[in-house]
């Protein structure tokens, strides 16, 4: 098989939890603790870090993985979903997994794994761990994929566990109150292990607490550390930040729920040098401003071009939405557009309710099976006051705005990761096309 075939096998044989969702959820480690067994568990053969949480996980990791790269160290960095290709999940210093690796992997393995019938994250966190071991990483950054106590990823021995935030997402599988959906996430603590909260309230706090002191883990909250003392944005539209450690810290990553992801990973930094890391503050500052290019982050308030303003971002659940419509309501712009598409399994009123009202809408669906269609999302939406046309797909919306913006207008993109990623994937074919490299 090519890497397509191969993506497409394993598409198939082990469904996505982005496409399909419920039924591609599998409860428990069985499957998990097999594959690590046969492939003689390569976890053990490098450090971890492990970050879990409902919003911002991905920004701290890339964070992370960017600064202890710049700091002279191999690092892994495991991820989901993908945006572009499915080899975005697993990087080494920030270059993809080889098509050939994935080949060569599926083409070797399936014929052990394939009565075990994995999950696609199951399979894939296998993979990771694998290739990590072969690259032979000195560290690597593994983010949870849903959860923490029942994630795959949980069977790691980190130097260090870090919970961004509890806010509800998956509440299908994690439960409907905050306090359940920590128990879940607390679930990574592990004993005399280190941990960090970005951010609690009064359900979560003590559910985090009491975890730890079960499994005799030193916790740490950020909120309370606040080693992040003032921010300004610059012209740029990037953070400046000044800290406790690190005086001038530019952060290329602009999004306004950066500012606790930022708090968050000082901490992290703290501790890291604490169990025996060497991190530069050379290594801090590079990791911070060029996290994007050193590790391939994309949808996180990325810009995508000017005159007017294009932007997108993958925040998709009401703890995303409250930064991103907060964001939007500081830019300056004549007319707001906004090109929008969610999956049915999400809270959908509760984000519609915190959008702008004052903005012309797109409603659109994205390429996987649990998008909602974008004529029930018009008719959610105008509950909510919010009104504009529908389109079939993302490309069609995304070239509506265009057309009818003005160079003094502002678009943005979002609702789910997969209408950024359809979108990426779009922008990303047109650019071939104009190159001749397609």
């Amino acid at each position: 098989m090519n890497y397509k075939e191969t993506l497409n096998y394993l598409y198939e044989s082990a469904p996505l939890f982005q496409q399909i969702g419920k039924s591609a959820y599998k409860e428990g480690l069985s499957n998990t603790y097999e594959l690590d067994k046969h492939f003689k568990h390569p976890h053990k053969n490098f450090k971890t870090i492990h970050v879990a949480g409902t919003n911002g996980k991905g920004s701290c990791s890339h964070t992370l993985a960017a600064i202890l790269q710049s700091a002279g160290y191999k690092v892994g960095l495991y991820t989901s979903p993908h945006l572009i290709d499915f080899r975005e999940r697993i990087r080494v210093n920030g270059k993809p997994i080889t098509e050939e690796y994935v080949i060569n992997f599926v083409e070797k393995e399936r014929k052990f794994f394939e009565p075990l019938q994995p999950s696609f994250f199951e399979l894939t966190t296998a993979m990771s761990f694998k290739y990590f071991a072969d690259q032979k990483v000195d560290v690597a950054v593994i983010e949870v994929g849903l959860g923490g106590r029942l994630d795959c990823t949980n069977i790691i021995h980190p130097d260090l566990c870090i919970i961004t935030n509890i806010s509800f997402d998956h509440t299908q599988f994690l439960g409907k109150t905050k306090a359940l959906i920590a128990g879940e996430k607390a679930g990574i603590i592990k004993k005399n292990i280190p941990v960090i909260i970005g951010e609690t309230n009064e359900e979560t706090k003590p559910v985090f607490i009491q975890k730890a002191d079960e499994e005799k883990a030193p916790i740490f909250f950020a909120e309370e550390e606040q080693l992040l003392w003032r921010w300004e944005m610059n012209k740029r539209g990037r953070w400046n930040y000044f800290t406790a450690d690190y005086p001038h810290l530019k952060g290329e990553l602009g999004g306004f729920c950066q500012i606790k992801n930022t708090n968050t990973i000082l901490l992290a930094l703290r501790l890291l040098k604490k169990v025996g890391y060497n991190i530069p503050d050379a290594a801090v500052e590079k990791g911070f401003e060029k996290v994007c290019e050193l590790t391939g982050l994309m949808g996180r308030w990325q810009k995508l071009g000017i005159n007017p303003s294009i932007v997108c971002d993958t925040g998709h659940n009401v703890g995303g939405i409250t930064y991103i419509s907060e964001q939007l309501s500081k830019q300056k712009y004549k007319k707001l557009h906004v090109v929008i598409g969610m999956v049915n399994d999400k809270d959908i009123s509760g984000v519609l309710a915190l959008l702008p009202k004052d903005a012309e809408y797109y409603f659109t669906k994205a390429s996987v099976k649990r998008a909602l269609h974008e004529a029930d999302l018009k008719f959610l939406a105008s509950k909510a006051g919010l009104y504009g046309k529908t389109y079939a797909d993302v490309s069609k919306a995304f070239e509506a705005a265009k057309a009818n913006a003005s160079n003094k207008d502002f678009i943005f993109v979002g609702g789910s990761s997969f209408v950024v990623a359809d979108l990426l994937t779009y922008l990303e074919k047109n650019k071939k096309q104009e190159e001749g490299t397609v």
